[in-house]
């Protein structure tokens, strides 16, 4: 027979709220646009302090780099770091991925370049392991696709850079499962991983089920619509949902299912091959 498990919340990545919270407090403290300077009558140049993850790094001309930055002040920024291919360049940390530092930009005609940049937490481990390396990656790539230009949210920020460090620190998996499900769930697409949403019925016990990728939700198999699901998927997803699961389905290959479920669901409802996440799968 089955046994049920009700998870218990735990504290973890306690190295990062640290970090986080001291330059999210500094940066509030002594506020966004630092100073502006006159280049001409109709043309002037602003410093800006922000506080944000390098997601994504593209080579450009031949000594410099394109940086997206996922900020906690105004969301995606995309920025130029001059001269960081030469060798011994200064900046050279910023354009490394998964880089969490504070970066002066300076803001020209609605570009930003970066000037400056003081890291907080590089999350070096991440690169030296391939398989960490690409489950992070997945987890830039799913923040790069579901944030704005902007528009900052704090909140994906923050739980994008606890999973680089319980990755750092655990399984990467299970990190990435839960940083997939949460930012689809701030986005609007959460899945729905409780009773059958045609008839009600339970799911928990249920052999075979199904996923309805418009609904974002499992349904029964004979009832529901969708592809099919398997058990492990459905109780690995709850049980990093922080619900009651069956302990005896909590399975490595339920990992794995469960991420090709959430890549599939990504692909579906925000159109996006979702490149890294297929490479980390195929890696496991």
């Amino acid at each position: 027979m089955a046994k049920f498990f009700v998870h218990n919340r735990c504290a973890g990545a306690k190295r990062f709220f640290t970090t986080f919270r001291m330059t999210i407090g500094r940066a509030e403290r002594q506020g966004g646009a630092e100073k502006i300077y006159s280049l001409s009558d109709t043309e002037e140049i602003m410093e800006v302090k922000v506080n944000g993850v390098t997601l994504k790094a593209s080579d450009y001309n031949e000594n410099d780099k394109i940086i997206t930055v996922l900020t906690a002040e105004s969301g995606k920024i995309t920025a130029a770091v001059k001269g960081v291919k030469k060798a011994g360049a200064k900046l050279k940390f910023a354009a490394q991925p998964f880089c969490f530092a504070e970066f002066v930009l300076a803001q020209r005609g609605g570009k930003y370049t970066v000037i400056g940049a003081a890291e907080a937490e590089s999350f070096y481990d991440l690169r030296t392991d391939i398989t960490k390396f690409y489950a992070a990656s997945a987890a830039a790539e799913a923040a790069l696709n579901l944030t704005f230009e902007g528009d900052g949210d704090r909140e994906i920020l923050f739980e994008l850079l606890k999973t680089f460090s319980e990755m750092c620190e655990g399984d990467e998996k299970q990190a990435l499962i839960k940083f997939l499900t949460f930012s689809l769930k701030r986005a609007g697409y959460g899945l729905a991983l409780d009773n059958c949403i045609r008839c009600g019925a339970p799911l928990l016990g249920a052999d075979k089920l199904r996923f309805d990728f418009d609904a974002g939700a499992f349904c029964c198999f004979d009832c529901g619509e969708g592809a099919g699901a398997s058990r492990v998927t459905y109780n690995v997803l709850r049980k990093l949902d922080q619900k009651s699961f069956e302990e005896d389905f909590i399975t490595d290959d339920g990992e794995k299912r469960a991420l090709r479920l959430l890549r599939e669901y990504f692909s579906f409802k925000l159109n996006f091959a979702f490149k890294s996440l297929s490479e980390y799968i195929r890696l496991i």
